[in-house]
């Protein structure tokens, strides 16, 4: 069964020759692209964070494999809802495999459970898809949607993902906007609360401060769990690419989302 496209000429351009050009346009071209262990992406329209999910992107050498981490916004489905091996994610750029035995090292969790419910309307790992199909045509993916976990099923889970990423040499994404409907400035200061934890390969520090400090931050589930893979893995050094709000594009800054790009290596 494939899982057919949810934001498709709402959050992107629907139409495979102008969402080429689109996500064409937000991809830098450095010189030499890293070679990461994760990274965390804004999952926002297009029009307001398609420029920072495009300089991660750019930044990116993106593997054959890669396992997708994103928020639960619709509340439907389990905790820890992984999409079944088999089949694929429909883009209008076309169809992304997914790959089993990605998948099923996944669900070795024993938190994780098989579940398409929660993945038929959530935005969060859809719109992460057309710019790994860019970067990298013949891409294969995990998908896996995480409701509100507690930092100790956030360790669970990024053992597993460490786990499975070593052994097919995966990407990890971690899906997340930061903080919602705020003013620009104080957007900014509780984001880089949460953006100094990223940086400090701290995902313990990171789910607390979220916490804490009542940041917005709709994926930090997954960006701890993808700060736990990561250090597994042997993380040295994580680098904000860019950072900005809804505010840059509308121009209006008394209630912004903030967006997010790191690298984590």
């Amino acid at each position: 069964m494939d899982r057919q496209p949810a934001v498709a000429g709402r959050f992107y351009e629907g139409e495979p020759r102008a969402l080429a050009r689109e996500v064409g346009a937000f991809l830098t071209a450095p010189a030499e692209r890293i070679a990461a262990l994760g990274v965390v992406a804004p999952h926002a329209g297009y029009v307001y964070s398609g420029a920072i999910a495009g300089a991660v992107y750019g930044r990116v050498a993106v593997p054959a494999q890669v396992i997708v981490l994103g928020p639960n916004h619709t509340g439907l489905g389990r905790p820890a809802a992984l999409w079944p091996p088999g089949g694929g994610w429909r883009t209008p750029l076309g169809t992304i495999p997914v790959s089993a035995p990605l998948t099923e090292a996944l669900a070795a969790c024993g938190l994780v459970e098989l579940d398409r419910a929660a993945h038929l309307r959530e935005h969060s790992l859809e719109v992460q898809l057309p710019f790994l199909a860019v970067s990298r045509p013949d891409v294969r993916i995990a998908a896996l949607c995480l409701g509100p976990l507690d930092v100790e099923a956030c360790a669970d889970v990024g053992r597993t993902v460490a786990a499975a990423a070593r052994a097919h040499g995966a990407l990890v994404v971690a899906s997340s906007d930061m903080s919602h409907y705020v003013p620009a400035a104080e957007a900014r200061a509780l984001d880089e609360l949460a953006i100094e934890r990223i940086l400090a390969l701290d995902p313990e520090g990171l789910h607390r401060t979220v916490r804490r400090e009542g940041i917005t931050m709709c994926g930090v589930v997954p960006a701890t769990v993808m700060l736990f893979a990561a250090r597994e893995l042997g993380a040295t050094r994580a680098e904000l690419v860019r950072y900005g709000s809804s505010g840059d594009v509308t121009g209006d800054t008394r209630q912004v989302v903030g967006y997010a790009g790191l690298i984590v290596s």
